[in-house]
């Protein structure tokens, strides 16, 4: 196994290792096969534990995503048990779109293009297309990670798209980054979003304190995709420019024109009842959009508004019909953008 670099127009854009060999040696597959006999699988696959300080984190291969989180033995993330599969989109990577598209189809490049309804009740495509593949480990050490999948063309999206997602914990705490390159020969729709879902320790929302730096938001219809229109969160039931109790709110909603500090971070914050945890999500200025979502319509009943999806997406929900933030990259190119989390 040896790292192969990858160069596109703006020099070398992506690294990950490959087998030189891909002959199988049936010996070899016969002994490997009989040593997994009696072992149990984890749903979502190899578990990659990340330690730095009290801070512990569990990466997963399948869909390279964010199974947990925790800082001195609390949860920051509302995740999910090992031997249980990801549900809800919990902590996964969303790429090469977030969110929702229409009737899974769009124009691009004087091509109609469909793809699979993974949403079928609402006749829509959701959350892209590798939140169910296994990822590579491309580098880790005790307290970071870099995990590595090739999309390749298929029905619906015919580009090839390398991606990368690298976690790290730190002095700051959590931060992931996340890398596109098209290494296709024509330009390819991207878009990428997260799914974390923060708890501040309490066994509900409603008492919460939600602080959304977001001065718009976009109305949807009962597809959960939106009209085209942005009405300001001012004076609203979505005004969470100062922080107040969630209350009764229910989100499922799209924020946007999200102001971002000196930094150049946009940040959210979830504060317990009692003042006694508090627990920020920050994103950069390639995140324009955000979801948030308290988790009212989720399968498991037990789930429901025990914590807050924070969900920092680069394009708006149906971007590839509506073009709303979504990035045309072309070949060779790269888009990197950066989230994370932190207490306080």
């Amino acid at each position: 196994m040896h790292p192969q670099t990858i160069t596109g127009a703006r020099g070398p854009t992506y690294a990950a290792s490959i087998c030189e060999d891909h002959r199988i040696d049936p010996a070899r597959t016969n002994e490997q096969a009989s040593s997994n006999e009696g072992r149990i699988e984890p749903p979502s696959g190899r578990q990659v534990e990340l330690r730095f300080g009290d801070q512990r984190a569990v990466v997963v291969e399948v869909g390279g995503g964010l199974r947990e989180y925790t800082v001195a033995g609390n949860p920051v993330l509302d995740g999910y048990a090992e031997d249980r599969r990801c549900r809800s989109g919990r902590g996964q990577i969303l790429a090469p779109w977030p969110n929702r598209l229409k009737d899974g189809s769009y124009e691009w490049e004087d091509q109609t293009l469909q793809l699979a309804l993974s949403e079928a009740p609402r006749s829509n495509a959701i959350h892209g297309l590798v939140r169910f593949v296994n990822w590579a480990v491309a580098q880790r050490s005790d307290c970071s990670v870099t995990m590595t999948y090739l999309l390749h063309p298929q029905d619906g999206y015919p580009f090839t798209l390398a991606l990368e997602v690298a976690y790290t914990l730190d002095q700051q705490g959590l931060s992931v980054q996340t890398r596109a390159t098209n290494l296709g020969e024509q330009a390819c729709p991207y878009g990428v979003g997260a799914h974390p879902y923060l708890t501040a320790g309490a066994d509900c929302i409603d008492e919460c304190i939600l602080q959304v730096p977001a001065a718009g938001w976009m109305p949807a219809d009962e597809r959960g995709i939106p009209t085209g229109e942005i009405a300001a969160t001012a004076g609203g039931r979505y005004d969470f420019v100062a922080p107040r109790p969630i209350g009764a709110t229910r989100l499922d909603t799209c924020f946007c024109e999200l102001r971002h500090d000196a930094d150049g971070r946009a940040r959210v914050r979830l504060v317990a009842p009692d003042g006694a945890r508090a627990v920020t999500l920050w994103m950069d200025g390639q995140h324009r959009f955000l979801m948030l979502f308290t988790g009212d319509t989720l399968p498991e009943p037990d789930r429901r508004r025990r914590s807050i999806a924070v969900e920092p997406m680069t394009c708006a929900p149906n971007a590839f019909r509506s073009g709303s933030g979504l990035k045309s990259l072309q070949a060779g190119e790269s888009f990197t953008c950066a989230w994370g989390i932190q207490l306080g």
